[in-house]
């Protein structure tokens, strides 16, 4: 009786049924209502035109595929084909480069054929786990914010770590949203410690309702100011190798990248120091400020010092590529009741890509400015000047700005990219 109604479900509804227990497992498994689901989805390409031969054919290519097999047989072969399937058409879509930004033109389109979505788990000391999906996404031409609110967060102060996952349906569906419900897997991208978040972490800003701190890499939390509790967890992701991170790693261990094999140049003496191209984004929520690249950026040998080398992008002294920002500068959040813009924040996005072109040092996170301690020494400018910094392994972005009070606008002044000697030589196989 029970395998007659399973013969009615679907896949998903299948293999979740099979997790109730191991009787309603085994009998979920029987290859005849596998092989029913594996013939209905992968139809053989030739048709037999003659009704009667195809009939004899099915019947006993059934047959043998029924009883020449163990239990659970078809039901395999159903998902490794459903996930063939699936990686073929993403694949497809990653496979055009954008020029610009070294990265897959049709990014956000190959994370929805994937079924692809982001998740946080929450820790408690005690080992509770608290699980938030409920997200808002917003997609930019190089990395996606994603903002979870919810009006049921933990206790701040009794969290230890969040966990941020990469979430797949086992059987992508095309025709339909993914289910909660249904069988799915977790790649781990990050792992956050919040035990004295605001002592640990670095504070952004604030406006009327919320306060921002920022945790490596690109994790943002607001927390209420009255309260001193959560209001919302926002996290940037860059697109490179985003769909790897989010799919390729487990539950516990994060994907690991594969590592760049340089290729030697004994004939350029200055190799690894020149054609770089910048890929630069700035924004903050729907609005965008600032979206350029700047291509054939280098630096001499005389100018590596301290571990870095020098990248000049936008300089003091070349007024006529002073860049201004479109808008005020400001981070958009939301709840469930209640907006905010922080003002001063907002998001940034490097992209920055080796003489080939292939992606070399890339980051999505939210940055600050503030204002400079430092006299200006800019007479061009009749205003306030103020930077932005940001700074990983990798290497350091810095920039500064003038704010002209006349027309209500930011110009970059200044924009230097400093890169890792370590990276650079990792890269290039060099010894600068």
């Amino acid at each position: 009786m029970l395998i007659k109604i399973f013969s009615y479900l679907d896949a998903v509804s299948l293999l979740s049924v099979g997790c109730v227990n191991k009787h309603f497992y085994h009998l979920a498994n029987d290859n005849g209502i596998w092989l029913k689901i594996y013939s209905i989805c992968f139809q053989p390409k030739r048709t037999i035109w003659k009704m009667k031969s195809e009939q004899t054919e099915t019947v006993s290519l059934g047959c043998a595929a029924l009883h020449d097999r163990k239990p659970g047989y078809w039901k395999k072969e159903y998902i490794f084909k459903q996930i063939a399937a699936v990686k073929t058409r993403v694949m497809r879509l990653v496979k055009p480069v954008d020029p610009y930004t070294g990265l897959p033109c049709k990014n956000k389109e190959a994370m929805k054929a994937s079924g692809l979505s982001w998740m946080i788990v929450l820790k408690d000391k005690n080992g509770k786990e608290h699980v938030t999906e409920k997200a808002k996404l917003l997609f930019k031409d190089t990395s996606v914010t994603i903002l979870w609110y919810s009006t049921n967060w933990p206790c701040l102060d009794s969290l230890s770590t969040l966990k941020l996952f990469g979430v797949i349906p086992l059987l992508p569906d095309q025709s339909r949203a993914p289910s909660k419900n249904g069988p799915r897997r977790r790649s781990l991208i990050a792992e956050y410690h919040l035990a004295n978040l605001t002592e640990s972490s670095l504070a952004l800003g604030a406006d009327k309702l919320v306060q921002l701190f920022s945790l490596n890499p690109g994790l943002l939390v607001g927390l209420w100011k009255e309260k001193n509790e959560i209001a919302f967890v926002m996290a940037s992701l860059h697109y490179h190798q985003l769909l790897e991170r989010s799919t390729l790693g487990s539950a516990t261990v994060q994907y690991a990248l594969p590592p760049n094999k340089p290729v030697l140049d004994d004939v350029d003496p200055e190799y690894g120091l020149h054609d770089y191209s910048l890929h630069l984004d700035m924004h903050g929520g729907s609005c965008t400020y600032l979206c350029g690249t700047f291509k054939r950026l280098f630096c001499r040998k005389g100018d590596i010092a301290n571990g870095y080398l020098r990248l000049t992008v936008v300089s003091l002294k070349d007024n006529k590529k002073h860049l201004p920002l479109v808008g005020t500068l400001g981070l958009s959040w939301e709840t469930d009741v209640f907006k905010g813009n922080v003002k001063d924040c907002y998001v940034m996005d490097v992209t920055l890509l080796d003489e080939t072109g292939k992606p070399f040092w890339c980051f999505s996170a939210p940055v600050y400015i503030e204002l400079s301690s430092e006299a200006s020494s800019l007479y061009d400018y009749l205003g306030r000047t103020y930077t932005t910094d940001y700074a990983d392994s990798e290497g350091k972005v810095c920039v500064e700005l003038v704010w002209l009070e006349e027309t209500k606008e930011y110009f970059i002044v200044n924009l230097v990219l400093y890169i890792s000697t370590k990276k650079v030589n990792n890269w290039y196989g060099t010894n600068y």
